[in-house]
């Protein structure tokens, strides 16, 4: 047991937890690659935990997205289809430029704040030891985080919750983004891309913050690696080509 903030017990979390916790990491970080199978002998070696947690680990990562069912039996990482990044890629946008709409120019000083102390976490992403992911991990998890706070600008509960209920998803979808613009880019042509965003949204221009997403980058992956994966359909072919 330990203390939270507030002085309360809190309990530490479950070996199926960390167990979650610690593939999901490696899941995001690049180091179990998509359509891989995830075997349990092998997990708990690496994990250095029995097999009970693992397999509660892996039945929580089906729920989030992050691994599906084989036909035969077992489970692999989950391999992005066509569609699921047609359908990931286009509510993602519609959300991000809602939320836009909704809360630029900012009226709570608070969530100018948290949007700029997740920017502040972005650009120490480089310093993120390999021990604890790296810093390609680090660019997914706190890229993802600085666009719950530009969402969040909007002070809509809903829309948070909305935008957050497809994070992993999401993060797999950066996770191929940080692939595709690969060195050239690194971790601090990242974290400018993300202070375009931050200007735009300080200079209280709803059009200009618009402007910057649609220039942000986000889905660059969208035109070097999506004509690689399996799954395209009518509609997923139709918006590919719109967008490219």
């Amino acid at each position: 047991m330990s203390a939270g903030d507030d002085g309360r017990i809190v309990a530490p979390p479950s070996m199926a937890q960390l167990a979650t916790e610690r593939i999901r990491s490696l899941i995001l970080g690049g180091e179990l690659a998509p359509g891989q199978r995830l075997v349990e002998s092998m997990l708990t070696e690496r994990l250095g935990v029995s097999r009970p947690p693992v397999r509660e680990a892996l039945k929580d990562l089906q729920h989030e997205g992050l691994v599906a069912a084989l036909p035969r039996g077992g489970v692999a990482v989950r391999e992005l289809t066509h569609h699921d990044v047609f359908e990931i890629v286009t509510l993602r946008d519609e959300l991000e430029r809602l939320a836009v709409r909704l809360g630029v120019p900012v009226r709570d000083p608070a969530r100018l704040e948290a949007l700029r102390a997740r920017l502040a976490d972005l650009e120490s992403a480089e310093q993120v030891p390999d021990a604890e992911g790296g810093t390609d991990l680090a660019l997914v998890r706190r890229g993802f985080e600085f666009h719950v706070a530009l969402v969040a600008l909007a002070g809509h509960d809903r829309l948070v919750e909305t935008y957050r209920s497809l994070q992993w998803q999401m993060q797999l979808c950066m996770r191929l983004n940080v692939a595709a613009r690969g060195p050239a880019e690194g971790a601090a042509g990242n974290a400018h891309r993300h202070r375009v965003l931050l200007d735009a949204v300080e200079s209280g221009d709803a059009d200009a913050v618009l402007a910057a997403l649609a220039a942000h980058g986000h889905d660059s992956f969208v035109w070097t690696l999506v004509d690689d994966l399996p799954g395209r359909t009518t509609d997923s072919t139709a918006w590919h080509a719109q967008v490219r």
